[in-house]
This record gives C-alpha cells, structure tokens and sequence, in this order.
C-alpha cells in the first residue's frame, strides 16, 4: 500500500508540475504553487524532487518519452519510406491533438537550455537517423525516389507536421478559425502532408 501511495504521490507531482510548467515555463515556475497543485506541502515536494531543476528535467524526459516512439517508429522499422511517412504523419497529428501542448513545450524549453538535449540523448530508445538514411540511399539507387539527404527528408517531416501545433494562434489568426477548424483542419492534414511530401520525392 505504501509503495502504490508513493506512486500516486509522484504522478500527482509530475501532473501538477507539467501544467505549471507548460503555462509558466522553467523560469516562471514556483515549487510552492507546483506544491499546491499536487495537495502536498513544500517539503513533501522536495522531498521527492530535491530543486526545481531535478523536477522539471522529470517532466521534460515524461514528455519527450511520449514523442520518442513515434519518432522510433518511422526511422526504424522495416516500411518503404512512403509507408512511414503516411504512418508517422496519420500517427503523429492523431497523438498531438491528444497531447497539444507538447511540441511547444518540447521546443520552448530546448531554445532555452539547449544542452539538455545530451542528456536526453544518453537515454536508450533515443531516435537514431543511421537506419533511416540507409534505407532512404537504397530506395535512391532502386530510382524509387529522388535523390535527397536522409537529413533533409527527415527535417520536411518534422516540420509539416510539428509547425502548426507549435504555431497554433498564428495559423487560427491568420486563418481565422476556431478550436473546431483547427482541429479539423489538423485531421485533414494527415492526408496532406503525406501526399505533399511523397509527391515531391517520388520518381
């Protein structure tokens, strides 16, 4: 019983501290309104996390955990590129609507402390380009697609698909849109990306 209290207790921290954080940031963030949130007090707080730091590094990697699989997922299992570009797209926008503050968050907080990115690197299961590049020179040298750095490929994924929820106000503003639109406008995009980007490598 005490070992499933402490994990409660934890996830109650870690789930307090992702809302403060995501709306505040690293800088802005307070442990006594993290506290709060949680319905512990200050020392219990501290006493699994020992500074802000320790516990906004738990937070960040409990995010980054959630994207890394799907990042995983297209660089290295065994479909042609245009397959893991559809999956990656349809499942990557899907997962996002679920979880939008992460790209953001994931982003904003690389910016400002870039170097944690080692650390994260360090970690096992994170993505690695090596297969990925392999697989998109074979499909070259096959003619199946046009001559393009794995990097570059890698980037226009990346991108069309991480811009809009990192930009979300911009594109409803420009747009002039509401929740509803975008979030429809999101699901269609799934299509889109994909055929936009498998249109400009394919022979």
């Amino acid at each position: 019983m005490a070992k499933t209290k402490d994990e409660n207790t934890e996830n109650s921290i870690l789930n307090a501290a992702k809302n403060v954080f995501q709306s505040k940031g690293m800088d802005g963030a307070r442990m006594q309104e993290i506290a709060d949130k949680a319905g512990i007090n200050k020392a219990m707080l501290h006493y699994y996390y020992r500074s802000k730091q320790l516990l906004f590094e738990a937070v960040f990697k409990n995010a980054f955990a959630l994207l890394a699989p799907q990042l995983n997922k297209v660089l290295n299992d065994d479909s042609s590129i245009e397959d893991k570009i559809r999956n990656f797209t349809s499942n990557y926008i899907s997962f996002i609507i679920k979880h939008p503050y992460l790209p953001a968050f994931i982003i904003q907080e690389l910016n400002r402390n870039p170097s944690f990115i080692l650390k994260l690197k360090q970690n096992k299961g994170f993505p690695n380009l090596e297969k990925f590049k392999k697989q998109v020179n074979l499909e070259i040298e096959q003619k199946l697609i046009k001559p393009i750095h794995a990097e570059q490929l890698f980037i226009n994924i990346m991108a069309l698909n991480i811009f809009p929820f990192v930009a979300t106000p911009l594109i409803k503003a420009f747009a002039n849109i509401n929740d509803k639109a975008f979030k429809q406008l999101m699901k269609d995009r799934k299509e889109e990306v994909a055929d936009f980007i498998i249109n400009s490598i394919k022979i």
